[in-house]
């Protein structure tokens, strides 16, 4: 195999590899984001559960007739 295509090889492995790196850091980061989500959704309805525990008869019933 002569220089240039070994160098051709490497420099597209190269390129493989940087690409791969990125597109694993961006999975990551929405992982990231998806994890954070999940812990506010879950931390929100925590406290809608207190809320209704303390409350329960606030928004149990809607009045309707008018």
């Amino acid at each position: 195999m002569d220089i240039a295509a070994l160098s051709m090889a490497l420099s597209q492995m190269n390129v493989r590899q940087e690409a791969s790196i990125s597109i694993l850091k961006k999975t990551m980061n929405q992982a990231e984001s998806n994890g954070q989500s999940v812990v506010k959704m879950l931390q929100d309805s925590s406290i809608k559960v207190m809320e209704m525990s303390v409350r329960p008869h606030i928004g149990s019933q809607l009045d309707i007739r008018g």
